[in-house]
């Protein structure tokens, strides 16, 4: 049996911050184990730039922005490996998925933060740019993290859902643990994107819904809601992928104004997303995943914080168990840091670490480029 400490740097589309987990991966059992765990947000500046480079971002914006996360990411790990009393020659590898500044499923997709300064800056080897290579075998290079989902955390006797309600939500369901077999995994559309978008919009000095707190005094305006489901990508089967090119700033938007010109408030604007949200979980569920109610969900990522969506969720999807990540396994803040640092140990074993069945790629395939120490 091999042991190695690695590390996975994970940026998601909720543009939250950085995440990095540090991991002890074996290959005989394959396994992943958390060690540490940090959160870094992201500055007000920091985000504004990565949204303004995705809006309206030139060639000059894209260079800059790239070399600027590299060191942001580089730095996050340096401070993480401190935290932790861990020697940078223990490290095996870094793992960083970068942040997603486009997805166009199928055809394109593009992650920021160069790992040669990440390499430079930390003298390990990087794993990254893991989505490129099932897009170039036909698949939607989205989402990855299922083959972790089904063969670190399956269930060991029975079929098992996992939701990430990241900045976009996907689900994954696992027939049992170990079994690709028959897993089946996709995006279901907006996370907390959407909700966090809406409500810095109607106030802009808000990182996010705190607690729940404008959702739960507001009320869902329903044509808004119905007319937001009608998007033809919620009735589209799976395998499918999303991200902020279609469910963005302007989306969020289009729901704060419909929500005003039906004469709903601020906080109904948040509620309406974070129906959305639910809905589109349920829907994607009930209608492509295997029937199971006593299968149970446990849900991680940022919608896992807040109160409200987790008990619309749970009443939505009665009397299926939802439970939270946290009581199976770890803080599920960690989950896609960890996953990547994951993938990156398949890649340097020379494993594939995409799904076919989540993606549609054409067949496994080993994942992402090694940037040496």
């Amino acid at each position: 049996m091999t042991t190695t400490l690695a590390v996975g740097v994970m940026s998601g589309t909720s543009l939250d911050g950085v995440s990095t987990a540090l991991v002890r991966l074996t290959d005989e059992p394959l396994d992943a184990r958390l060690v540490a765990f940090h959160q870094d947000a992201y500055t007000v500046a920091e985000r504004g730039q990565i949204i303004d480079a995705i809006a309206r971002g030139g060639s000059r914006d894209l260079a800059l922005l790239h070399v600027a996360l590299g060191e942001r990411f580089a730095g996050a790990v340096l401070q993480l490996v401190a935290e932790a009393r861990v020697a940078l020659r223990d490290i095996g590898f870094v793992a960083s998925h970068g942040q997603t500044i486009w997805h166009e499923p199928g055809r394109a997709t593009l992650q920021l933060g160069d790992p040669a300064v990440i390499a430079e800056r930390v003298g390990v080897r990087v794993v990254s740019d893991f989505r490129a290579r099932d897009v170039a075998a036909g698949g939607q290079g989205a989402p990855l993290v299922p083959l972790a989902d089904v063969l670190l955390f399956g269930h060991p006797e029975r079929g098992r859902l996992l939701l990430n309600v990241g900045g976009m939500a996907n689900v994954t369901w696992a027939p049992r643990r170990g079994l690709t077999v028959g897993a089946v995994a996709f995006d279901t559309g907006p996370g907390v994107g959407v909700i966090d978008a809406v409500t810095r919009r109607v106030d802009p000095a808000a990182r996010f819904d705190v607690g729940g707190e404008r959702a739960r005094r507001g009320k869902p305006a329903r044509k808004v809601l119905e007319g937001l489901l009608a998007d033809p990508y919620f009735a589209a089967p799976p395998p499918k992928s999303t991200g902020r090119e279609r469910f963005g700033l302007d989306y969020a938007d289009r729901l704060v104004d419909g929500v005003r010109q039906a004469g709903g408030s601020e906080n109904d604007a948040v509620a309406t997303a974070v129906a959305l949200t639910v809905e589109t979980i349920a829907r994607g569920i009930e209608r492509w995943t295997p029937p199971g109610p006593d299968d149970e969900l446990a849900i991680s990522g940022g919608g896992a914080r807040n109160p409200v969506l987790v008990a619309q969720l749970t009443a939505r999807l009665q009397p299926r168990p939802v439970v939270a990540f946290d009581r199976l396994f770890f803080d599920g803040e960690a989950k896609e840091a960890l996953v990547f640092a994951f993938l990156g140990f398949l890649t340097i074993l020379g494993k594939a670490g995409n799904l076919p069945a989540a993606t549609g790629a054409r067949g496994p395939r080993v994942l992402g480029h090694v940037t040496p120490a």
